[in-house]
């Protein structure tokens, strides 16, 4: 039988699979709740998964659904659907473990996504008969759809369905746009299954309308190696492919580009993209009207439904669709950290990649890092905590650019028009008297408020204030020790907003120094602001965080809900800034500020140029 042969190759893997060793289930990651060490095999010979169609992307689509239509002639309402990519569940000898988990005999990877068998089957535990509708994106590899029942923490595989693939599993594919490190420069990163031995990288790109050129990409990858521990060296590992960066230089300001992806095999065959395009950045300081989105904490989601636990990221995908309904309008967006929580499950990258897919390949994509991209013990993060599912880092700083000195450390400035963005990392130590500290005293200190009057700091965690419940528990309203040495550098080189997420909600505050509010104006901002205004805007899509039952003076504005900040500078003395929810894209909250550049040189309270009475 056709099926025979897979049956028997799954047999013998899970077996093996047996040995693995137990993973921490992690309450941020659903994919987390499957007990693949618990995994044994009950084959029936009468069930059967069958997908349709076999083979993807034959116009060159990199997402498609695919319909399963599946029996088992004992049903029960735990069973569910996993989908394996690898096809045959990779299974090989692993690393020697940390000193968190046991050291396994084999690894079996997790799947990449899971579904209820009755999700859309109410008669399934009856007939045993169901289907489902899945969607697929391309991620180098071929798929299949195992049966299970048992529920997620006792799986017992029934059957497994036959192979899917994608017509060129190795495309280019989720180009990814940053600014590089000067204004002028833009860089994409990609995603592909072509290596350095087997093809040449490069990007062509050019003027809409005029000369195309090209430019060589770098290319990159890492091993299992490379992590710090379970589950992104166990069960969570999946080869990552390689990863391309061109740099597009010289840019003229504020002109369309055009590019595409290339792949130059060594037999002179050449593997191409879609053509995407963007705008050039602005020279520092240019008058032109200049829209910014920010936002922390999105994470994935599954456009067919699959994956969800605890209702963990529902805001995620709204959080997308409507920046990329307003994606005209906008120009630059900052995702603060906690990108895709994929916390150690290294397919969620390519999930998480492929979602952001509209917005990152038309506009620059900046990142920060966060306890789920960073955190692990003994890594030389800040925090000793397993956030990252042993990532500690690599998977954020390999899949993203940043214009970093130092791509580990994670913090950078941007100069954007009219904007100056100091962007920290919260992961690691920003004390008075630490690297960064210095970093992001140089970056506030150097900035020329005539030419860019604009000063925005970001940072993941909130150094600032929160009315969070778990940081008035604290009692200071903020990440412990956050803002004590910070805030004479706020004050003192007047940061206009600072911005955090974390906290899994909407907050602002007035304009504030020393926990005293300096400005008694609410929406209306003329002149001298006297203090910094800061924002928790940690509600891209992770399940909400609720506010302590306490009313601070210094908070202006909460909400409990999904949402984003845009940005809107009109020129040098106008700056709109509008709070929008996710779910349909309207505006809950805005101020605006109103200055001259003799407002930004005023004095205030510990932010005075010395001056002499000599003449």
């Amino acid at each position: 039988m056709m099926m025979e042969a897979p049956r028997m190759v799954f047999m013998c893997l899970l077996i093996l699979a047996t040995f693995q060793q137990v993973v921490v289930s992690d309450e941020h990651q659903p994919l987390s709740k499957v007990a693949i060490h618990n995994i044994i095999s009950e084959l029936d010979q009468n069930a059967y998964v069958k997908a349709n169609p076999s083979v993807l992307g034959l116009k060159g689509q990199n997402t498609e659904w695919v319909t399963l239509q599946y029996y088992n002639p004992k049903p029960t309402m735990d069973d569910w659907i996993g989908v394996f990519s690898p096809a045959n569940f990779s299974a090989s000898t692993c690393p020697a473990e940390n000193q968190f988990t046991s050291p396994p005999l084999f690894c079996s990877s997790a799947p990449i996504k899971y579904q209820y068998a009755n999700f859309s089957s109410p008669n399934y535990k009856k007939s045993g008969k169901g289907y489902l509708k899945l969607q697929l994106i391309n991620q180098r590899s071929d798929f299949s759809f195992a049966l299970f029942t048992g529920g997620l923490t006792n799986p017992k595989l029934v059957t497994v369905s036959n192979k899917v693939s994608f017509s060129n599993p190795n495309a280019p594919v989720y180009p990814r746009l940053a600014q590089g490190k000067t204004w002028d420069e833009m860089t994409v990163t990609w995603t592909s299954g072509y290596g350095i031995n087997e093809a040449e990288a490069f990007v062509e790109w050019g003027p809409k309308g005029g000369k195309l050129i090209q430019s060589p990409a770098g290319t990159l990858t890492f091993d299992r190696n490379t992590m710090c521990g379970a589950p992104a060296r166990t069960v969570g590992w999946r080869d990552p492919g390689f990863i391309h960066t061109g740099f597009l230089k010289e840019l003229w300001p504020n002109k369309v580009y055009i590019y595409k992806l290339g792949h130059k095999l060594f037999n002179g065959t050449i593997i191409w993209s879609e053509q995407y395009q963007f705008k050039s950045p602005p020279f520092p300081g240019q008058n032109s009207v200049q829209r910014v989105v920010i936002f922390g904490d999105m994470g994935k989601a599954e456009a067919d439904g699959s994956n969800e636990y605890n209702n963990f990221q529902p805001g995620s995908l709204n959080t997308t669709k409507q920046i990329i309904q307003d994606l005209k309008d906008i120009d630059i967006v900052f995702h603060i950290g906690d990108l895709c929580y994929a916390n150690g499950y290294l397919s969620q990258w390519d999930q998480f990649t492929a979602q952001i897919e509209p917005i990152a390949s038309a506009v620059p994509y900046m990142t920060a890092s966060g306890n789920h991209e960073r955190d692990w013990p003994g890594s030389g993060s800040f925090y000793g905590s397993m956030d990252s599912g042993g990532e500690c880092g690599v998977l954020a700083q390999s899949m993203f650019y940043v214009p970093a000195e130092n791509r580990e450390k994670f913090w950078y400035s941007i100069d954007y028009g009219m904007f100056r963005f100091c962007i920290a990392h919260t992961e690691l130590d920003w004390r008075k008297g630490t690297e960064q500290y210095e970093f992001i005293e140089k970056c506030l200190s150097t900035v020329d408020r005539q030419k860019q009057p604009w000063l925005i700091f970001l940072a993941h965690r909130v150094l600032g204030y929160s009315s969070a419940g778990f940081y008035a528990a604290e009692g200071s309203f903020e990440e412990p020790m956050g803002r004590e040495d910070l805030q004479v550098l706020w004050q003192k080189y007047k940061v206009d907003i600072a911005f955090y997420g974390h906290v899994h909600n909407y907050e602002r505050t007035c304009p504030i120094y020393q926990n005293i509010c300096t400005n008694k104006e609410k929406n209306n901002y003329i002149g001298n602001l006297n203090g910094t205004i800061h924002v928790v805007v940690g509600g891209g899509g992770a399940s909400l965080a609720e506010f302590a039952p306490i009313n601070t003076k210094w908070s202006i504005f909460k909400d409990h809900d999904f949402g984003f900040v845009k940005l809107t500078a009109f020129d040098h003395s106008n700056l709109l800034f509008e709070y929008k929810k996710s779910s349909d894209g309207q505006v809950y909250d805005s101020f605006k500020i109103s200055r001259d550049y003799r407002d930004i040189l005023a004095c205030n309270v510990d932010g005075c140029s010395p001056t002499t009475l000599a003449t």
